[in-house]
């Protein structure tokens, strides 16, 4: 197993305010990546914010702000979200910062004494919403308007210095047909390649029509695009561009770059042809995940439905943040469809996973413990029977789900376990046994069984549903250790003290949406 792990989302444009897109994709990597440091991984979760370009400008100006005081605004309000949903991303970089914007033109002048760059023009249909041009052809597709927001595109003629992407042609397609998990999921993979057939167009790296950005070094008149800017941050971070930062170089290249299905181009093939050119290693997968819709419908703002931080705050206040983490991860938009936040399908999760199974199975073992071992776990002289190879078994499928970013398959493993223990409490029914004072023994075994699968599936879950989890391990032993410690079979001495634990309250009732 590798010595380290590496995971980014994409650093959110300080022009949005923050939403259920945000929050689903940082959760995503916080889960990955607080599993990978419970499995002892020397971990790194970079997120931030990307302050830089027109918009912000224009925004800027209509509030009567400068560029910067809007920046930092926003993005305060991002890392605030960080702090009110507990992630745990070890940096949050910002576009602004002198660490990014100095790197930025370094490796820029890099990709020129490369070879990488040239100068030229362009004329053509503009996106202004996205700060991106369209081809003839994609615009004729899209009825002259924004494929994104809808809005008319403009026709624009603009000098630029333009990254020679069509020079990577040979090297990408190569890179694809060598490493089909370099995209997933599979069918975001397919639509990276059926574009690629297309053919590759050099992408323009700077502007001329607005000034907050990066200049390019050399050529002050122009600013560094945007997309370029925000790219690179995923290096800066790490000193990479400079080495400023040489206890990080070890977190490069990182195994995912979690992103929206929306960016996957500039992710899967600007971004590595850029690398290329820099003669930097490639991340190890590019992760697209689909959109959230609400209740059946498109999010809009005008229909009423968007799901934004109060909205999400709502949640969290009804039900508690493990539910919303739980939801997210377990019900979320990870393969390629997108996924419907429906607020009765969020209970009906709460209810059937956290309260009745989490919730029930570890309060039912730990206080059958309580009443018929004086809060004392009893000695199994079966030495777990079936139980430590089911256990083992189960450890092993979710590292290998945790490596492939497969979490909701990590946590139904963890889940698979808990059914199992009611289902076994149910066959052999401990709780009447316990009448006979001559199957104490018999009934000690099956407790201490229950005990010990219920404690390793809670280190299962620790990444999911890191508020409550800690309550699980402390009633249950409170083992401690390395990750093989913790989930090793027998950890849970006998005599060991257990306490009755309650972790999860019903709620009745879903609210409307």
């Amino acid at each position: 197993m590798p010595a380290t792990a590496s995971i980014t989302t994409p650093i959110y444009y300080v022009n949005d305010r923050p939403h259920i897109g945000h929050v689903y994709t940082t959760t995503l990597c916080d889960a990955w990546a607080r599993a990978m440091r419970l499995r002892g991984r020397d971990t790194f979760f970079l997120t931030g914010t990307d302050e830089h370009g027109v918009k912000v400008e224009k925004s800027a100006a209509a509030n009567g702000v400068s560029p910067q005081a809007w920046a930092d605004r926003n993005a305060a309000e991002f890392e605030a979200v960080l702090r009110l949903f507990q992630q745990t991303n070890d940096d949050f970089i910002r576009t602004t910062q002198p660490r990014h914007e100095r790197q930025v033109q370094l490796l820029v002048e890099r990709l020129r004494a490369a070879g990488a760059l040239t100068k030229g023009s362009f004329e053509g249909w503009y996106d202004e919403g996205e700060e991106t041009y369209l081809t003839e052809t994609k615009a004729k597709e899209s009825d002259y308007r924004s494929p994104v927001s809808g809005r008319p595109l403009v026709r624009a003629k603009e000098e630029n210095w333009y990254f020679r992407l069509s020079a990577f042609a040979p090297r990408l397609e190569r890179l694809f047909a060598e490493n089909p998990d370099f995209v997933r999921p599979a069918a975001r993979r397919n639509e990276v390649l059926g574009r690629l057939r297309e053919g590759l167009q050099d992408v323009p790296i700077t502007r001329t029509n607005f000034s907050w950005g990066i200049p390019m070094p050399g050529d002050p008149g122009h600013v560094i695009y945007v997309w370029i800017d925000a790219l690179l941050n995923y290096v800066t971070a790490l000193g990479l561009g400079d080495g400023s930062a040489p206890d990080r170089t070890r977190y490069w290249p990182a195994d995912y770059h979690v992103v929206g299905k929306e960016i996957l181009w500039f992710h899967a093939v600007i971004w590595p042809a850029m690398l290329m050119a820099l003669e930097l290693p490639l991340p190890k997968c590019v992760y697209a995940h689909s959109f959230w819709i609400s209740e059946g419908q498109k999010m809009s703002k005008s229909l009423g439905n968007f799901i934004d931080l109060p909205a999400l705050q709502g949640h969290v206040d009804r039900y508690g943040l493990d539910a919303l983490r739980w939801f997210l991860v377990t019900r979320g938009p990870l393969d390629a469809t997108d996924t419907d936040f429906r607020v009765a399908a969020f209970h009906d999760a709460y209810m059937a996973e956290l309260v009745n199974t989490v919730g029930n199975c570890s309060s039912r073992v730990s206080a059958m413990i309580a009443k018929t071992f004086e809060g004392r776990m009893p000695e199994d002289p079966q030495a777990g029977g079936e139980w430590p190879a089911r256990c083992a078994a189960a450890v092993q499928a979710w590292e290998s789900h945790i490596d492939r970013f497969e979490l909701g398959q990590a946590t139904s493993v963890a889940m698979g376990l808990l059914r199992e223990v009611d289902g076994f409490i149910n066959r052999t029914e401990p709780f009447k046994l316990a009448k006979d004072p001559s199957r104490r023994a018999e009934v000690g075994a099956i407790l201490a069984q229950c005990a010990e699968t219920v404690r390793i599936a809670g280190v299962l879950l620790e990444p999911f549903l890191p508020v409550k989890t800690p309550e699980l391990a402390a009633a249950f032993g409170g083992v401690r250790g390395s990750w093989a410690e913790r989930t090793r079979w027998g950890a849970l001495k006998p005599g060991s003290g257990l306490v009755k634990v309650a972790l999860y309250p019903r709620v009745e009732t879903a609210p409307a949406a």
